[in-house]
C-alpha cells in the first residue's frame, strides 16, 4: 500500500461570449502535443454534427485522448479541449501505452490540447447548439512560475535505451536539446538538475532472483529489466549502475563548474555504448568520461558500492526527491520535466520547452536567446482563425569544439578534428578532408581511407627526412597501410630504422665489392675497373659480357640452350 500525490497542470481558460457562460474556469494541459507556454490563444469554439467524440478521422467510437486530438488536428483545428465524460476534479489527460500504432500519431502532435470538466462542456455545447458564437481565451501565461532572472529545471530521465518508444523520444529530445540547455547554463541564465526514478524491492523479496538481477544495494534501488526477460540480456542492475553514474558525471561536472558535461556524456554514452551492440557496460563509459577530461576516480567514489548492504546517499537523494513538495506533485511519469518547480505538459520538443523555460523568467529578464527569431504564427482554433499570436523561437548558437575539442578526436599534427559544431551542440564525425573521407567513431578513433590517404599526414604512418633524402612508410594501396619503405625495418607507425645492409650482409657481397651502409640505403663499389651491377649484386668486366648473360637469361625462359648450365645467377640468396 502507497500514496503518491499527483499535481494537475493547469491553463487559464476564459469565455468572452456569450453572456450566460462568461467567465473563467479551469482546464487541464494535455500531456502531449505543444502548449502555447508564456502565450495566449484566442479564437471560436466548434462542436461538430459528427464524430462528436474525435475517435475517428473526419473523413470517415471511445478512444485515447491523444488520438481524439491527433483526429482534430488532422481536421485543422489548431487547440482542442476535450470534454469529461463524468463529473470529476480534473485530471491529466497522458498519451497511452506504448505501442506501433499509438507511436505514429504521437509523435505528430503539434496542437496544445487541454480538458474541461463535464458540467463545463456540457455548458459549451448547450451554448453552441443555440447558435450562439462562442469565443474563448486559452492562456497560459500563468502557467509557469517566473519569480525571478534564473529558472531552475530539472530533467527526470533514464539511460535504458530499450524501453521502448517513450525512450526513444527521450534521447531524441536530449540530444536536440543539448545547444541551448548548455548555453542556458554556461550564461548563468538557468539551472538545471538532472534526476533518475528509482523503486526498492520489498523486504521480504530482496533474497528473490527477481530483486537481485533489477536491484542493488541489497534490494533498495531497483529498475525494470531492459527486456523484460531475467534469463538474459542486460538486467535492471545494469541499469541502476548506470544512472548513478550519469547522476556522480554530473555532480563531478557541477563541482568543476561545468554542469553541462551531462549532456555531454548522455548523448555521448547514447551513440557510443548502446544496449543493441552489447557496449552497454562500465568499460564503454569510462571512455566517455576520459574523452570528455572529467576525473574518473571522482566518479567511481561517487557512486560508492552497489554490493554494500547500505544506503547510497547519491540514489536516497534521488527518491527522496521523487516525492512531490509544495507547488509540485509526486514524479510519476517518466519522463517528466519540472519548470520552476511545476510540472511541463506537453511533448518534449525543443521549441516547445524552450518556450516554457522562457516563459519561466521575470518580465524583462528574459536572456537574449528567449528575445531572438521571433516568429508570427497564425494561430486557427479549430475551425477559424482569430488572433495573430507572437511565440518566441530562440535562435542559439554554441561552439563547444573550443573547449577540450569537444570530447572529439582531433590530430593536432595535422589540424584535423571530428568536432562539428551544430545548432543542436557538438557531433563527433569523422572529417572530409580534400575528398578524402575519414573513417572511425569520431571520439577516440578516425583514419583516412582509400586513395590518397598519403597525402593527409603521411596516413598517420612514420616519416622523416635526413642527409637530403625524406622516406614514408605510407601505402596507399592494398591492405597494408603502414609498412617501412626497404633499407627499415619497424612497425611503420611510430618508427622505421636504419638496416645496415653491409653488416648485415644483406647486399654488395661479391668478391670484388666494397659495401659503405648509408640511412636507407647502401653504397657499393668494385675493385679496379669493375662495374657494380645493384640489381644483382656483382660486379662485371666488360658491358658487353653482362649483356650477353643477360640475353641468355631471358632466352633460357622460352627454350633450352646447350649451355644453360653456364648461365651465371646473378641475385644472392642472402639479398633480402
Amino acid at each position: 500500500c502507497s500514496d503518491g500525490r499527483f499535481v494537475v497542470e493547469k491553463n487559464s481558460l476564459t469565455v468572452a461570449s456569450p453572456e450566460k457562460i462568461k467567465g473563467t474556469y479551469d482546464s487541464a494541459i494535455g500531456n502531449f502535443g505543444i502548449p502555447q507556454y508564456g502565450g495566449s490563444m484566442a479564437g471560436t469554439v466548434v462542436y461538430p454534427k459528427d464524430n462528436q467524440k474525435g475517435c475517428k478521422a473526419f473523413d470517415e467510437f471511445d478512444c485515447f485522448f491523444a488520438l481524439k486530438v491527433w483526429n482534430v488536428q488532422k481536421a485543422g483545428a489548431s487547440a482542442v479541449l476535450v470534454a469529461d465524460d463524468i463529473e470529476e476534479a480534473l485530471i491529466t489527460m497522458d498519451t497511452p501505452e506504448e505501442d506501433s500504432s499509438s507511436s505514429k500519431y504521437i509523435e505528430n502532435i503539434t496542437i496544445p490540447s487541454a480538458l474541461i470538466q463535464k458540467s463545463f462542456g456540457e455548458a459549451l455545447k448547450k451554448a453552441i447548439s443555440g447558435a450562439d458564437m462562442v469565443n474563448v481565451n486559452l492562456d497560459w501565461r500563468e502557467s509557469v512560475p517566473h519569480p525571478d532572472d534564473r529558472v531552475e529545471y530539472e530533467l527526470w530521465t533514464n539511460s535504458n535505451d530499450e524501453c521502448g518508444v517513450k525512450c526513444d523520444m527521450l534521447m531524441e529530445f536530449v540530444k536536440d536539446f543539448k545547444g541551448a540547455a548548455q548555453i542556458l547554463e554556461k550564461g548563468g541564465y538557468t539551472q538545471f538538475t538532472p534526476h533518475y526514478i528509482t523503486w526498492y524491492c520489498p523486504q521480504a523479496f530482496t533474497i528473490s532472483k527477481q530483486c537481485k538481477s533489477q536491484c542493488i544495494n541489497h534490494g533498495r534501488y531497483c529498475a525494470p529489466d531492459p527486456e523484460q526477460d531475467f534469463s538474459s540480456g542486460y538486467e535492471g542492475k545494469d541499469v541502476v549502475i548506470e544512472n548513478l553514474r550519469q547522476l556522480c558525471v554530473f555532480k563531478v561536472a557541477n563541482e568543476s563548474n561545468k554542469s553541462w558535461l551531462w549532456w555531454d556524456y548522455v548523448t555521448d554514452f547514447q551513440i557510443r555504448c548502446p544496449m543493441k551492440e552489447k557496449k552497454y557496460n562500465k568499460e564503454c563509459a569510462d571512455a566517455v568520461i576520459k574523452s570528455l577530461g572529467l576525473d574518473s576516480k571522482k566518479i567511481e567514489n561517487c557512486m560508492g558500492d552497489p554490493n554494500a548492504d547500505a544506503d547510497n546517499p547519491v540514489l536516497k537523494e534521488e527518491q527522496d526527491a521523487q516525492v512531490g513538495k509544495g507547488s509540485r506533485g509526486d514524479v510519476t511519469i517518466l519522463p517528466t520535466l519540472v519548470v520552476n518547480n511545476r510540472q511541463y505538459r506537453g511533448k518534449l520538443a525543443k521549441g516547445a520547452v524552450l518556450k516554457a523555460i522562457c516563459s519561466g523568467f521575470e518580465e524583462t529578464t528574459e536572456p537574449a536567446v528567449c528575445l531572438s527569431g521571433v516568429v508570427q504564427l497564425m494561430v486557427q482554433f479549430l475551425f477559424e482563425t482569430r488572433v495573430m499570436v507572437s511565440s518566441s523561437i530562440a535562435d542559439v548558437e554554441t561552439n563547444e569544439c573550443l573547449d577540450n575539442n569537444g570530447g572529439c578526436w582531433q590530430d593536432k599534427a595535422a589540424n584535423l578534428t571530428a568536432c562539428k559544431d551544430t545548432f543542436r551542440g557538438r557531433v563527433c564525425e569523422c572529417p572530409l578532408v580534400d575528398g578524402l573521407q575519414f573513417k572511425g567513431d569520431g571520439y577516440s578513433h578516425c583514419e583516412a581511407s582509400g586513395p590518397g590517404r598519403c597525402n593527409i599526414n603521411n596516413g598517420g604512418c612514420w616519416h622523416k627526412s635526413q642527409d637530403g633524402h625524406t622516406y614514408t612508410a605510407c601505402v596507399d594501396t592494398g591492405d597494408v597501410k603502414c609498412q617501412c619503405p626497404p633499407g627499415f625495418r619497424g612497425d611503420g607507425i611510430n618508427n622505421c630504422e636504419d638496416i645496415d645492409e653491409c653488416k648485415e650482409k644483406k647486399a654488395c657481397q661479391c668478391p670484388e665489392c666494397s659495401c659503405k651502409d648509408t640511412w636507407g640505403s647502401y653504397e657499393c663499389t668494385c675493385s679496379g675497373d669493375l662495374l657494380y651491377i645493384r640489381d644483382h649484386d656483382t660486379c662485371i668486366s666488360e658491358l658487353m659480357s653482362y649483356m650477353d648473360s643477360e640475353i641468355r637469361a631471358i632466352m633460357a625462359q622460352y627454350m633450352p640452350l646447350d649451355s644453360q648450365s653456364e648461365v651465371p645467377n646473378h641475385v644472392s640468396e642472402d639479398r633480402a
